[in-house]
């Protein structure tokens, strides 16, 4: 198959839609979404300004292969997540593509986000020689099970967060709980502003912690996506236990449990089936923390680092 490959750092509704339903496609195809979350919210913009993205063209003008190059970690380096239509798979699209992407990279070394064990980004990253660098489980579990009892730590209280109140407060917590996190403590204001005008932002659905005093001390952000209430998750509609941190003073007093607890009480009566996380594989506590309130692993999405 005859492509070409053009470069973008934004691009117009029009090549957005198109994005869009590559990405519905492949979704379909694989059971899993070749984009992470990020990528997905600024493609919604047209695209992360300070990011770069490729289109591969047949040569009927069809759009067949999509990547994104994140250049934007200075440290860890550029981050590439690639999806190429299942009909024109096995054509060099995906590797032409991340070869590109390697030589505007200026020699960095590259990562490489596989989402699922099973998908062909995974098996791309085989091909050309890349290490795997990292582990994110996914971890999922039932709704229609019951929840176990837990109880507040003394003097702490839950409240909803509130739009136009919380913002700041909430990302100095989450600074804090997660300075050493790759990705999750370097969230500025912007990076909130864009997920709460999400559709499927709820802030009923997002649990803040509250000291006697009035300070913030923990929090469970919680999300239903797929359904009609996220158009780029090809998938029925299932809870999503999206972010959830404690500050280390209060940490081993119950509190991230009944924190979880509460968010899956909200999830249920919602009236999703089941509800999923993500979990960094090295993160033993968080993970038998999930495994108490019933969650087991899923599948797994793997970076893998060009050698």
């Amino acid at each position: 198959m005859a492509f070409t490959v053009t470069k973008h750092q934004q691009l117009s509704p029009l090549e957005v839609a198109h994005v869009k339903a590559l990405i519905a496609e492949v979704t379909l195809e694989d059971g899993m979404a070749p984009l992470g979350e990020h990528v997905l919210i600024h493609l919604h913009h047209g695209g992360d300004t300070e990011a770069i993205q490729l289109l591969a063209h047949d040569d009927n003008g069809k759009l067949v292969g999509y990547l994104h190059l994140d250049v934007t970690d200075s440290v860890a380096g550029p981050a590439v997540e690639v999806a190429v239509h299942p009909i024109a798979r096995g054509q060099g699209i995906a590797s032409t593509l991340v070869h590109r992407a390697e030589e505007l990279a200026s020699n960095q070394s590259i990562r490489l986000w596989a989402h699922g064990t099973g998908t062909t980004a995974h098996q791309l990253a085989h091909a050309l020689g890349y290490n795997k660098v990292r582990e994110l489980w996914q971890m999922r579990r039932s709704l229609f099970v019951s929840l176990p009892p837990v109880q507040l730590p003394t003097g702490i209280t839950l409240r909803p967060f509130s739009p136009g109140q919380d913002e700041s407060a909430w990302l100095n917590l989450n600074s804090q709980i997660f300075a050493e996190h790759p990705e999750q403590g370097l969230w500025t204001r912007r990076d909130l502003d864009l997920r709460m005008s999400e559709k499927w932002f709820d802030p009923n659905g997002f649990f803040l912690a509250t000291t006697a005093g009035g300070d913030v001390v923990g929090f469970h952000w919680t999300k239903v996506h797929g359904g009609h209430r996220h158009e780029d998750h090809q998938h029925p509609e299932i809870g999503e236990a999206y972010v959830l941190g404690v500050l280390p003073n209060f940490q081993g007093t119950g509190l991230g449990k009944a924190l979880t607890v509460k968010g899956l009480e909200y999830l249920r009566d919602q009236g999703v089936p089941a509800v999923m996380l993500y979990v960094e594989a090295s993160n033993a506590r968080a993970i038998s923390l999930y495994k108490s309130v019933g969650f087991t692993h899923w599948d797994t999405d793997i970076m893998f680092r060009q050698q």
